[in-house]
């Protein structure tokens, strides 16, 4: 009987996220705050709370975050990332300091503790790849100028993403400073190494995963990424961490073999994530923390935009895609949510998970919105300031002038 009730339970959450999704295809908006809308829902509190699946959803939850951050990885090169590092270092830590230092603040703001503060602030540093690359695409700017520098802030955010989750790990594990300094030491140095191999010998690595058979590339592939997320949660490094590595040390034909084939598992197990993380959310706290969640979402919108404002105008590009660059960053996501969940699972702070819930619910219904209207926006304003400040000027001449800058769009967008 139970395992027919966890069938039932499971087969209706996969069945209600399907729907979900093609909803959130049609109105073209991500399909994150529907899962979390859905978690919530699924969740105690909620309006049909579950019961028998919880247990197994919790380990589909891991697969996905594990999924998410091996999928992150095959996107890149060691080498990209290398460069990447090298030439837009300065844009990472600037969005480092604009970005995670709200987060900090509110935490500390809120009388939650440093620990808090530490999770929160990678809650509202980090922007979502998948939202952004999607909204990239459904706009048509992946062949922008500004693209290539809405990429850098990302790489760079998911290489510090290496970093600061074994710190995170440690801390809501409620490590010492000489155990966390080991917990970072050994991330650092796996990091180090596997970008050496990477470099040195990723051709070889790829060859000994490669196979002409689909089927024994997904188990190769999705077995070793399993193995080694397990062994670096074994030695206190985060599995995600683990995931990322692989999917980095993979690179050519496999790399784009395995993206291929773990797309579809990536997605399911993704949202299935999202729906465990607002099983641990009661729709009832989300109403305290509602007005800091908008007040913070406010706060590092505007920062988010003036980090690919100042990114942009650093590569030395046009005002109108600087505009462009700094509203595409302003989408949380995924990586805001899987930071979220490690403090709610060790208990850090009870408020932390739904004011992360309805921080990233605002950010990512936002998110699409700023990335298609800043630079309109932004142009108008400016316009309508000429307009008042200038000597002499006519309606007429400032609408003319208007027109002539709506025209040079498409020229300074490539």
């Amino acid at each position: 009987m139970h395992s027919a009730v966890l069938l039932i339970e499971f087969g209706s959450i996969i069945l209600a996220l399907g729907l979900l999704g093609r909803a959130a295809a049609r109105i073209r908006l991500s399909p994150i705050p529907l899962y979390l809308l859905a978690g919530l829902a699924f969740g105690e509190g909620g309006l049909l709370p579950l019961g028998a699946s919880e247990e197994f959803v919790a380990t589909g939850a891991e697969i996905g975050v594990i999924l998410l951050l091996l999928m992150l990885g095959l996107e890149y090169t060691a080498s990209d990332l290398v460069s990447n590092l090298r030439a837009h270092y300065p844009a990472g830590l600037v969005d480092c300091a604009l970005n995670a230092l709200p987060g900090a603040a509110a935490a500390l703001l809120l009388g939650w503790g440093p620990v808090a503060a530490v999770v929160l602030a990678g809650v509202t540093w980090i922007s979502s790849s998948g939202v952004i690359a999607k909204v990239l695409g459904d706009l048509g700017r992946v062949g922008n100028r500004e693209t290539p520098v809405i990429l850098s802030v990302l790489v760079l955010e998911d290489l510090a993403m290496a970093v600061y989750l074994p710190i995170v790990t440690a801390l809501v594990a409620g490590a010492g400073l000489a155990a966390g300094s080991v917990t970072l030491a050994v991330a650092l140095g796996a990091a180090g190494l596997v970008l050496f191999v990477a470099v040195r010998y990723g051709r070889v690595i790829s060859r000994f995963v490669s196979s002409d058979d689909p089927e024994k590339l997904l188990l190769v592939v999705l077995g070793l990424t399993i193995l080694v997320a397990g062994l670096a949660q074994q030695l206190q490094v985060s599995a995600a961490v683990g995931a990322f590595l692989v999917g980095i040390a993979l690179s050519g034909e496999v790399a784009e073999g395995a993206h291929a084939l773990l797309s579809p598992l990536r997605d399911l197990f993704a949202a299935v994530f999202f729906v465990f993380f607002g099983l641990h959310t009661d729709p009832a706290s989300i109403p305290p923390v509602l007005l800091p969640a908008l007040a913070l979402a406010v706060v590092t919108a505007a920062t988010k935009i003036a980090t690919g404002y100042w990114a942009a105008r650093r590569a030395g590009l046009s005002v109108k895609g600087r505009w462009r660059a700094g509203g595409a960053l302003v989408a949380r996501g995924e990586f805001s949510i899987v930071i979220a969940g490690l403090a709610v699972t060790a208990g850090i702070e009870p408020s932390l998970g739904p004011l992360a819930t309805a921080y990233v619910l605002l950010l990512v219904v936002l998110g699409p919105l700023t990335a298609r209207w800043t630079e309109p926006l932004a142009a108008l304003v400016t316009s309508r300031l000429r307009g008042r400040t200038g000597t002499g000027g006519t309606p007429a001449s400032a609408a003319s002038g208007e027109g002539r800058e709506q025209q040079a769009v498409p020229d300074s967008s490539r």
